[in-house]
């Protein structure tokens, strides 16, 4: 009878280790793990800290001057006197309170085919790179003049207290029934960007921007090529609506104010009405007509204010 022999054992069997030796085996691994953990430890803290760029020193305007006004004139769309005298008034308003201003023509900035109208944009941007340090940059229209020398912008306007009661909240952006509408928690520090609405929506011939790198991509964003490529009907001002409507980036720096705080009309077919005692006065209409209809529209507002500037 046979037996089966039991297997052979292999003729290479794994090296016996003691216990202690296991026991070794195992701390040496537990240290490399903690050694590993505490490098990496201390690789994050110098990649965070020690080797942390230093970032640039923030920003600070010095606001000097504390605004400046800015107006881009279209030469052929008015007359010759009325933008002398539309230049004199600025130039006298600013020289009461120690602005500055940038009176330039529409014609000096490449829009490449793009209306006329869109000139004021580039020209804020030049102004706040000629006036670094300003505070504030109040762009107003061509056909337009300050009626009040005794209001200063920095008060008048732009004021935090001013601005949280001024400041109208909770708004539809382009009337009636616009679903995007203004903050109704913003403060007036927190405001960058001051403008109206007429009966037709956001008026962009009178605004007030706050100067910060905010501004700076503000303004580069309203003149990117590509809503000028939209021929939108009124060109800049429906760009403004749809950016103001689609960039909350944009809304949230945004305060919309009572029309006569800084634009209100000659005549109220298209908005608010002046009356003595505003700031402005604007003819919004008057440029879509003859050249010498601004001079005409502004006769009955020169002797007033030039009485109100001390110039008669």
């Amino acid at each position: 009878m046979h037996f089966a022999y039991p297997p052979r054992k292999s003729s290479n069997p794994p090296p016996f280790l003691p216990r202690s030796s296991r026991i070794s085996t195992l701390r040496r691994n537990r240290l490399k793990l903690v050694a590993i953990a505490g490098l990496s430890i201390i690789f994050l803290l110098w990649l965070f800290s020690g080797n942390k760029t230093k970032a640039s020193p923030k920003r600070v305007i010095t606001g000097t001057p504390p605004v400046v006004i800015v107006t881009a004139f279209e030469e052929k769309a008015v007359g010759s006197e009325f933008i002398r005298n539309a230049k004199s008034n600025r130039r006298e308003y600013a020289n009461m309170h120690g602005y500055k201003t940038h009176l330039v023509s529409s014609g000096d900035y490449d829009l490449n085919g793009s209306p006329l109208s869109w000139a004021k944009v580039p020209a804020m941007r030049h102004a706040m790179a000629k006036y670094p340090n300003a505070r504030f940059f109040w762009y107003l229209d061509q056909n337009s003049l300050i009626m009040n020398p005794s209001l200063k912008v920095e008060d008048y306007v732009m004021g935090a207290r001013k601005l949280e009661t001024s400041m109208i909240k909770d708004l539809p952006v382009v009337p009636p029934d616009s679903i995007i509408k203004t903050f109704s928690h913003l403060k007036g520090d927190d405001v960058s960007f001051v403008l109206t609405q007429d009966k037709e929506g956001l008026s962009a011939g009178s605004f007030i921007i706050r100067n910060g790198d905010w501004a700076e991509f503000f303004l580069d964003t309203w003149f990117d090529p590509l809503y000028r490529s939209y021929n939108f009907q009124k060109a800049e001002t429906h760009a403004l609506e749809h950016i103001v409507q689609w960039h909350p980036t944009i809304l949230s720096k945004l305060a919309i104010v009572p029309q006569r705080l800084i634009n209100a009309y000659s005549k109220s077919s298209q908005g608010e009405q002046y009356k003595e005692e505003d700031i402005v006065v604007r003819f919004p209409g008057c440029v879509t007509g003859s050249p010498s209809e601004c001079e005409e529209e502004a006769k009955r507002f020169l002797p007033q204010w030039q009485k109100a500037f001390g110039l008669s």
